[in-house]
């Protein structure tokens, strides 16, 4: 026997297939799908270059002043090799401003002593990605720089002609810089690319962790000086003409004071060499008693 179904109850059928069902007592309905909107990203800052990374790296000043100075350390390297020294530059262990004493030569071989990073090498690849990353420092990026950097750092301007002179005037050249003994051979890549020539670890290349005072460099002068007469030290901080520069007690004042000294005083230019560098190290501090003596205290009057 067929069942039939009037048609309002059909239509009510079928309406009851077509709705969502209902939600069970005591649960939350679930809401319609909505459209995504993107939302735009922050804007980050354009990187911008430092004052002072425009000044050595990009100004018309720097470059002449780099020529500057490596013209005058080539023409003392090659002077003094024209009239050998009895005594190196480098201080004897113990010296003092009130008692300084140099290492003696003897016969050994001459040798010109530098350090590498903003002396020997700019390290434009590295202090890009700082600024474009917005820190000033982070170790474990240099480490990775000290690894992988060669071919992105250039020759400080000056320093290719000024090696060329040195070398054949028949001095050799010896790098001794804070960049870390286990990647040395990312340094003498770096070098190397950098057109600087072959230098070879525990030779013509020391490294931080070569002798057992860490970061100061006396240790590695005194192993240099072992088997040369050093005629010339330079560098961008103090540290790479003595440790005794870098005493941590110095304040600012002091610092300056002790270069002064008068022995001291008289060696720059004649066999010490300082090359500038605004962008980081222990010259960049002091209060402003400091840097601008209280005796030296101008107030400008008022003005409408």
């Amino acid at each position: 026997m067929k069942h039939l179904i009037s048609l309002p109850a059909f239509a009510l059928l079928a309406a009851c297939q077509l709705l969502p069902a209902a939600a069970p007592a005591g649960t939350e309905p679930v809401p319609a799908a909505t459209e995504t909107v993107a939302v735009p990203e922050p804007t980050v800052p354009e990187a911008t270059p430092t004052p002072a990374e425009q000044w050595l790296f990009g100004s018309a000043e720097a470059n002449v002043v780099l020529h500057q100075d490596w013209n005058d350390i080539a023409s003392y390297v090659e002077a003094k090799v024209a009239a050998r020294p009895n005594a190196s530059v480098v201080l004897a262990s113990g010296a003092t401003a009130e008692a300084p004493a140099f290492l003696a030569c003897g016969d050994k071989p001459m040798a010109a002593v530098f350090d590498a990073d903003e002396t020997l090498l700019w390290n434009l690849g590295s202090t890009a990605a700082f600024t474009r990353m917005g820190i000033g420092f982070d170790p474990k990026v240099w480490d990775q720089w000290e690894k992988t950097g060669a071919g992105k750092a250039v020759a400080t301007p000056g320093v290719l002609d000024a090696f060329r002179r040195m070398r054949a005037a028949g001095v050799e050249i010896i790098v001794n810089t804070n960049r870390s003994a286990e990647n040395a051979a990312g340094t003498e890549a770096t070098l190397k690319a950098a057109g600087l020539g072959d230098f070879h670890h525990g030779t013509t290349l020391f490294l931080r962790g070569d002798a057992p005072d860490g970061s100061g460099k006396d240790g590695r002068r005194a192993m240099i000086s072992a088997n040369y007469c050093v005629i010339a030290l330079a560098g961008d901080q103090l540290g790479d003409i003595a440790d005794i520069f870098n005493a941590k007690d110095l304040a600012p004042p002091a610092r300056k004071a002790l270069t002064d000294a008068p022995v001291f005083g008289q060696m720059w230019g004649n066999g010490w060499f300082i090359l500038p560098n605004p962008l980081y190290g222990p010259s960049i501090k002091g209060t402003m008693d400091e840097v601008f003596p209280p005796e030296t205290y101008w107030q400008p009057e008022a003005t409408e």
